[in-house]
């Protein structure tokens, strides 16, 4: 059995401004919240499905929610980026 080890260098994150870091960390925020917008709805969906009016509701309001979070994030990454 072969063990392989990865020889890499973090020097390139340290390297980074703070202002690159924020940038880089805001993406990573807003494409995890649209994965999770996306996942509360395709549950919603499945609740409707199942007659289940009202949890429907909470998790499409908790979808909005999370599209409005990433809202916020989207113009903090602006201010940053321009």
């Amino acid at each position: 059995m072969t063990h392989h080890h990865n020889h890499h260098s973090h020097d390139t994150v340290s390297a980074l401004s703070f202002e690159q870091k924020m940038a880089k960390l805001l993406e990573h925020w807003i494409n995890h919240n649209k994965e999770h917008a996306g996942t509360y709805r395709d549950w919603a969906g499945k609740a409707k499905d199942k007659d289940m009016g009202k949890v429907f509701i909470l998790l499409e309001e908790a979808a909005a929610i999370t599209d409005e979070i990433n809202i916020k994030f989207e113009d903090a990454l602006k201010l940053i980026t321009s």
